[in-house]
């Protein structure tokens, strides 16, 4: 693009880069106007969007508001496509992702593969969390999984990914773990919703019995005592205010199960436009407020960005492909 044509936004970046200087400086403001959550309102994606475009604007990151607009169909599927198709070069578009939409590429349910875009930046992942009702009688994990194992077709499960997403495959390796045959693995029901929030309020209302999802999205829920947190799938205990949630390694189940929070756009977004909206997420991602914003929602905060997110994003598929064929839902 020769530089007459450039807009103001986009020759300040070019120049900063050719400078070897940062995009994301004090008083300096780039036009990341938009961010897609591919979901409802409530679930992990539209969490993703709205706070971190909040943040931005409070930071003075960005010229005026963030608009976020709700596109569910298909985990993330639909605005996959949408962005591909209508958007590929739109250079102040982001789109929200995670481990669940890298499963979903892994086991070929979006319209394209990791080419299709470009991977920005992750800014803290997610811990998976089994609940189940207040008023359930599945009062432990131990409870639930055995009678997963003793029965497969009595418990109805839920998330907020399809049969075969990282909800699901995170629930089947509880299962695996406690000792459910490959024959049962198949036989276990699982019921999707778009996000974890709106799982657990079908699950409120008694038409399904446990879900799987992730303690960002439906923290409140918890906080509140509308339900009950069996396990959380993390290494160690977490922080606080979730310090003491289970976690089901200390109860004798070997299952993690994170889900990072992260961002792309679309594959055509120019190198400047990519440098600085890499850039200015990094400079949020360094503010005291974002630490504040994810340990309020569960979230641990990790960082990569650019090449090196694009890199972890390529792994990412790559193991959740391998982990999909050895518990059977992939052949």
């Amino acid at each position: 693009m020769p530089i007459t044509s450039m807009t103001p936004r986009r020759l300040m970046a070019s120049t900063l880069l050719g400078l070897g200087l940062t995009a994301g400086l004090p008083g300096q403001a780039l036009a990341i106007a938009e961010c897609i959550a591919p979901a409802d309102p409530g679930g992990g994606w539209d969490f993703t969007c709205r706070s971190v475009g909040k943040l931005l604007r409070e930071l003075d990151l960005v010229d005026g508001n963030v608009q976020v607009t709700n596109m569910p169909g298909g985990v993330g599927a639909v605005a996959f496509s949408n962005v591909a198709g209508k958007r590929a070069d739109d250079g102040d578009l982001i789109v929200a992702t995670s481990t669940v939409g890298m499963t979903q590429i892994a086991q070929g349910r979006y319209p394209g593969d990791a080419d299709t875009m470009r991977w920005l930046a992750m800014l803290g992942t997610d811990v998976g969390v089994i609940l189940v009702d207040a008023d359930s009688p599945y009062e432990t994990l131990d409870q639930l999984l055995e009678a997963i194992v003793a029965d497969p077709t009595s418990v109805v499960m839920s998330g907020s990914s399809g049969a075969g997403g990282w909800d699901h495959i995170r629930a089947l390796m509880l299962a695996k773990a406690a000792g459910l045959s490959s024959d049962g693995i198949s036989s276990l029901r699982w019921v999707q919703f778009d996000g974890g929030g709106p799982a657990v309020t079908q699950m409120m209302g008694g038409h399904v019995d446990a879900v799987s999802t992730d303690l960002g999205e439906i923290a409140g829920f918890i906080e509140s005592g509308d339900v009950r947190a069996l396990a959380v799938l993390s290494q160690e205990p977490l922080p606080e205010p979730f310090d003491e949630l289970p976690t089901a390694v200390s109860q004798g189940y070997e299952v993690t199960g994170y889900n990072w929070r992260g961002f792309y756009t679309g594959g055509e977004v120019s190198d400047e436009d990519y440098a600085a909206m890499v850039d200015t997420l990094e400079t949020l991602y360094d503010s005291d407020e974002w630490e504040e914003v994810a340990a309020q929602n569960g979230l641990v905060p990790l960082w990569r960005g650019g090449e090196s997110f694009n890199d972890f994003v390529r792994e990412s598929i790559d193991d959740v492909e391998a982990i999909s064929r050895e518990i059977g839902v992939m052949q």
